[in-house]
């Protein structure tokens, strides 16, 4: 989630073209409003509303992040149209990025002979499994942008190159734990949301992460894709600046500014990244964990 970050070795799959995980530092010198799944509405002839004693959905250490509709006809968002483009390519001409808050900008780069630290306790993988599950099944914008979903894939491949799951390590850049979140940037997102997720706190890493994917997805999609967030490897081609995937994949590890420039085209800085996280997404040992 920075530039300039530390990597250390983790197996990645045989298919890569090459690692890019080391003790801290690499080649490619690099660089996230939450609530729960909407319930879908009920045909409009046959209205229904449920018992006023139904539980709650809504799984524990969900904070609402944008705020969870109330149960009222007149506070559920209104249904976004489909896309109707007729490509997906990126515009060659950005427009104006909708987000003006934008998150700190990323760490210079350190001594490659730097080594990651550790501290507290480090969570097992079924704790971590569950909680990038758990933030993979969130609503991130529900009012503005209620379709943007970020695969539980993405979520568990950038964890494992991120940190190979390892939710008690701290980078020599000071990236920490399971999604390698930088404290500027949680401070950052902490406040543009309203929230107070303890970095240290796999839990709420996992739900940093994954915020940070989302807040990126709502970014680049307004400026190059008009608003159609799929992350969907099948819209990507050969190019790897050609679909919302592989942009969001760069700009978690890069930075949005070195991805996504106002009046400049999409831009994909470190391809050897983002073909290690799209690998993982499909062949990851942690797929099966």
């Amino acid at each position: 989630m920075r530039r300039g970050a530390g990597r250390w070795a983790v197996t990645v799959v045989a298919l890569l073209a090459a690692a890019t995980l080391t003790a801290c530092g690499e080649q490619e010198q690099p660089v996230r409003e939450v609530a729960v799944e909407l319930p879908t509405a009920a045909p409009a002839e046959q209205p229904q509303e449920a018992p006023a004693d139904a539980p709650s959905v809504e799984p524990p250490a969900v904070a609402a992040m944008g705020g969870r509709p109330s149960p009222s006809a007149s506070a559920k968002p209104k249904p976004r149209a489909k896309p109707t483009r007729t490509t997906t390519a990126p515009l060659a001409r950005p427009k104006p990025p909708t987000e003006t808050q934008v998150p700190p900008a990323p760490p210079k780069p350190v001594d490659d002979g730097c080594k990651p630290s550790y501290r507290g306790t480090k969570a097992g993988q079924s704790q971590v499994k569950a909680a990038l599950a758990d933030a993979a099944a969130r609503t991130y914008w529900p009012t503005s942008a209620p379709d943007i979903r970020i695969p539980s894939a993405l979520l568990k491949a950038t964890a494992w190159q991120e940190s190979g799951w390892q939710s008690n390590i701290i980078a020599c850049d000071g990236g920490v734990g399971l999604m390698q979140v930088m404290p500027a940037t949680a401070e950052w997102m902490n406040q543009r949301f309203g929230q107070s997720y303890d970095i240290d706190a796999y839990r709420d890493n996992a739900y940093l992460g994954g915020t940070y994917l989302a807040w990126l997805t709502k970014y680049i999609g307004d400026m190059y894709f008009e608003s159609d967030y799929r992350l969907d490897a099948s819209l990507c081609t050969s190019e790897l600046n050609s679909c919302l995937l592989n942009a969001v994949i760069a700009a978690y590890n890069y930075g949005h500014g070195a991805v996504a420039r106002e009046g400049q085209p999409l831009t994909v800085p470190n391809p050897q990244y983002v073909r290690n996280v799209r690998a993982l997404m499909t062949e990851c040992e942690c797929l099966s964990f």
